[in-house]
């Protein structure tokens, strides 16, 4: 079977099995659009809040923008009382979601201390008053996203996944960190392993994914029907062409030229500008201008030197004379976190030691 293929959820098929991951902050309706454009089969929003008092709110109005977005439209929704989070999934699928998935994965101190995201893989039976409430509540299908465990002594993401089978539940998708390991160390890909073999519905791997190479190996180690990617998009969406081109031929894409790195860039830039305004539009492209950026031919006094700038013309003219510059479409071949090598030896090892890990 080839590791690029259609994803089923429920009703819903979605072009591949390759999903650019709901972040706060990024994936807005501009970066959605540019991510499928790439080839991201699946997008999904920015986790919107479930309390109802928010959703007048400037920020929650235009996470559930989609009045130009193609269906099937995804929605993540994030809260810890289960009729609120049902009432949530209504109102986003009123508002044109297709899909409504429920955030069980966020390590944010702001989101954990209101016990959600995250904080609910400790309350396993609210856990599955939450999803059995919001699965009842709607007619599309539910998806859930979660990571291993609370702790690394506490990895409890195959209980979690069969409660969600078993509450009617679509797709998981899991992260391969713990709750307590936010974003440090490696990810673990021998807990999503065991998810996957523990339950029937569709399950996406997520956690350091950030080369096509290294795409293949946690597909191919886990066995999960596809790929969540998440950080690694960052200032460098179209990794999910690069992952598909060498999912269908089995070498790497050809790497992008200046005047392609040039027109994703500004574009991108130019559609946040729109999307929020002026002075939002510049104050939020300043990270993703960051990111695009942070190679080796870039100094990080350029980068504050644009980040000065206030208005739409002046950040667009500053990035074009960095551009006109100083782009070297070489520095775009990402590395990944780990070296291949130090990735066989270390799965080498804890295929060895997996007494003391399962």
């Amino acid at each position: 079977m080839s590791l690029l293929r259609p994803l089923k959820i429920g009703a819903l098929e979605f072009t591949n099995n390759l999903v650019l991951a709901p972040m706060a902050g990024v994936t807005d309706l501009p970066f959605r659009e540019l991510c499928r454009e790439m080839g991201a089969g699946m997008t999904v929003s920015e986790m919107v809040a479930s309390n109802p008092r928010l959703r007048a709110s400037k920020k929650s109005r235009q996470r559930i923008q989609h009045s130009k977005e193609p269906q099937p439209i995804c929605v993540q929704i994030v809260g810890n009382d289960p009729q609120q989070m049902a009432d949530a999934a209504r109102y986003n699928v009123a508002m044109g979601a297709a899909l409504i998935d429920i955030n069980m994965g966020c390590p944010a101190k702001k989101v954990y201390r209101k016990q959600a995201g995250s904080a609910l893989l400790g309350n396993e039976p609210l856990v599955q008053s939450i999803l059995e409430t919001v699965v009842r509540s709607v007619e599309v299908p539910v998806t859930l996203k979660i990571r291993t465990g609370i702790s690394p002594d506490q990895r409890n993401a195959v209980r979690i996944a069969k409660i969600a089978q078993d509450s009617g539940i679509q797709a998981l998708a899991v992260h391969g960190r713990t709750r307590t390991d936010k974003f440090k160390g490696g990810a673990e890909y021998r807990t999503i392993r065991n998810v996957c073999q523990s339950v029937d519905i569709p399950v996406l791997a997520n956690g350091d994914i950030d080369t096509p190479r290294k795409a293949k190996q946690v597909l191919e180690l886990t066995d999960a029907d596809g790929l969540m990617i998440g950080r690694a998009a960052q200032g460098y969406p179209w990794i999910f062409r690069e992952i598909a081109h060498y999912f269908q031929y089995g070498r790497t894409a050809p790497i992008l030229n200046t005047n392609e790195i040039h027109s994703i860039l500004i574009r991108h830039i130019k559609a946040l500008h729109v999307f929020y305004g002026e002075t939002s539009g510049v104050r939020i492209a300043r990270k993703h201008i960051n990111w695009y950026l942070k190679t080796k031919n870039y100094g990080v006094i350029r980068i504050k030197e644009i980040n000065c700038l206030n208005s739409a013309s002046e950040q667009l003219e500053a990035l074009g004379n960095v551009l006109n510059v100083a782009v070297d479409p070489n520095n775009y071949n990402r590395r990944s976190l780990h070296d291949n090598n130090l990735f066989l030896i270390s799965h080498h090892r804890d295929t060895e030691n997996k007494e003391s890990t399962l």
